[in-house]
């Protein structure tokens, strides 16, 4: 091959690629090739590729994977052919990054087969370490280190171990390991075996290693389960710290064993007698017993029985005269009670219990204490549009409704009569323990009222026909009284006349007199009137009188014989 005068870089090469087998192969620049150490001098070693010139490497680089101790004049290295520099065909050559070259090449295989590769953490950057994976450098995130932070790293530095690579790009270099990922998969081997020799039902001891709100995990040696709060105890635990601590050797036994997730629930409260067999017959319905208070909700307070026996009184079951009161107004946690047991559940494990069923129903007592026609005396606690509500003993209400306030007025005025707070006297009327109702007239009490036996109704009786005066003409009636003071009552718009054209209030003013029948009272003793039953009643009394149904007389004729034998 003829050169110029004046060779140039390219006129070397080329007789270079000739000399190796020509540009076929490409040449040796960017190739790991091997080489004869020739001499051991200033630190350097001298290597000879088959080059015009030998190439020289520092010691350094074969300290870092090689044993220097074994590098010797005539070993046989591996080395990469950076470039050749000057006409003397000098080569660049370096130990490192054939190791790199060849680790890379291992390293792709091993990724493609998913293969665990060894390393050696040497170095921190941010966000993690730098591996040496045997020449090759790789990115060890910090998340990927442990299974749990790790806070130090330096007893893991310089250390040959096993890690996982997770993605790697050759042409940017970049190569990211998890050393997690082993630890994991090392742990799920360790707990299949481990799993493997357990069984539900199992007796087993364990240590206590970590408590939580909702429970304890607890090792069973080289494996955690979790015992759950509501499996340490049959009584109620309101945190795992009041039975067990840290560190404490438990016995537990295996609940149960998701295979899928490798789970392990324990219980303690299992190896004990469970304390709802045979409830039924310890707590039969009816029964007074003494609880404890042990956890108040809105809408009831749970009370212990014994251990491991709870029963819920119901917010409704709580207190006769205190209705829609938040329970923890009425009891507090830890206090004891009686309580009536209600209903029992065995299957469902549940036991209804009354605070209120054991104290004595006070609507029944006040009805022994005082019977219809008793005086009682009582605080106004509050007056509505149509009574007043007074306090009586016991802590029940009785009302007072406005017709029974007063004689001769009005129901509104009387009610303008009284003010909160004022304390005033009554009459029983009516006590309806079932609806837990009292009724009470003050105006009975009035000198000159009808007697106590009579005075639930003005003395009058069911049937009686009386003059009554309109007091006031409503859509729905006639508000009425009966005589000049008697009781007030109420005439129902369709109790006005017999015809419909009878039936219509505005016919009627207020002073108005007209005759009415006495049909009945309503719960406070008021009586109602009938304009239509006094008619019926007066047809009924003349047909009888003054005709028959095989007379052949007209009614006509009956009512006008009628009115004849009146004058």
């Amino acid at each position: 091959m003829a050169t110029s005068a004046n060779p140039t870089r390219s006129d070397f090469e080329a007789l270079l690629n000739e000399q190796l087998g020509g540009a076929e192969d490409g040449g040796f620049e960017g190739r790991v090739v091997k080489g004869t150490v020739t001499a051991i001098e200033n630190g350097k070693a001298v290597v000879d590729v088959g080059l015009k010139s030998e190439g020289r490497i520092d010691l350094k680089e074969f300290a870092r994977g090689d044993d220097d101790h074994g590098l010797t004049v005539g070993a046989e290295v591996e080395v990469y052919v950076d470039r050749v520099e000057n006409a003397d065909g000098e080569a660049m050559l370096s130990r490192d990054r054939a190791r790199r070259e060849a680790a890379w090449d291992k390293l792709e295989n091993e990724f493609g087969e998913n293969a665990r590769v060894n390393g050696r953490i040497f170095g921190r950057v941010k966000g993690g370490f730098t591996v040496d994976l045997d020449g090759a450098v790789a990115f060890l995130p910090g998340s990927q280190v442990d299974i749990r932070p790790v806070r130090d790293i330096t007893p893991l530095m310089d250390i040959e171990q096993p890690f996982q690579i997770l993605k790697m790009d050759r042409r940017r270099g970049n190569i990211v390991v998890s050393r997690r990922s082993i630890l994991e998969e090392t742990r799920a081997e360790q707990r299949s075996e481990l799993i493997g020799d357990l069984s539900e039902g199992q007796v087993i001891d364990g240590v206590v290693k970590n408590i939580t709100d909702y429970g304890a995990f607890v090792d069973l040696g080289g494996i955690d389960g979790l015992l759950h709060v509501t499996d340490m105890s049959y009584k109620r635990v309101n945190h795992p710290s009041e039975i067990i601590e840290i560190g404490q050797t438990v016995t537990v036994q295996i609940v149960r064993i998701n295979s899928e997730t490798q789970r392990i629930s324990l219980g303690m409260k299992q190896l004990e007698s469970d304390p709802w067999d045979g409830v039924g017959a310890k707590y039969p319905i009816g029964a007074k017993l003494t609880g404890t208070v042990t956890n108040i909700t809105e809408y009831g307070a749970f009370v212990e029985l014994e251990a491991g026996i709870e029963g819920l009184v119901h917010v409704s079951e709580m207190s006769w005269t205190k209705k829609n009161v938040h329970p923890g107004k009425i009891v507090s946690t830890s206090q004891e009670v009686e309580v009536l047991v209600l209903e029992v559940d065995s299957e469902k494990r549940r036991i209804s219990l009354g605070l209120k069923q054991a104290q004595g129903n006070p609507w029944e007592e006040f009805a022994e204490k005082n019977p219809v026609g008793s005086t009682v005396t009582g605080e106004v606690k509050n007056a509505t549009e149509f009574g007043l509500f007074i306090g009586l003993e016991g802590d029940v209400d009785g009302m007072v409704h406005m017709s029974d306030i007063a004689w001769g007025i009005s129901g509104e005025d009387a009610l303008a009569l009284h003010r909160k707070g004022e304390e005033v006297q009554a009459i029983v009327l009516d006590v309806d323990t079932d609806k837990e109702r009292i009724s009470l007239g003050m105006k009975q009490l009035e000198k000159g009222a009808p007697s106590a036996e009579g005075a639930a109704g003005g003395g009058l009786k069911r049937g009686d026909v009386v003059t009554v005066t309109v007091l006031e003409v409503r859509d729905g009636g006639l508000e009425v009284q009966a005589g000049d003071d008697g009781a007030t009552g109420f005439i129902k718009r369709s109790d006005l006349g017999r015809d419909r054209d009878e039936q219509r209030p505005d016919r009627f003013q207020a002073g108005n007199k007209v005759d009415a029948m006495v049909t009945g009272f309503d719960r406070s003793k008021k009586p109602n009137f009938s304009i239509k039953a006094r008619q019926i009643s007066e047809e009924k009394e003349a047909v009888e009188q003054f005709g028959s149904s095989d007379s052949g007389a007209s009614l006509g004729d009956i009512l006008g014989e009628a009115l004849k034998k009146g004058d």
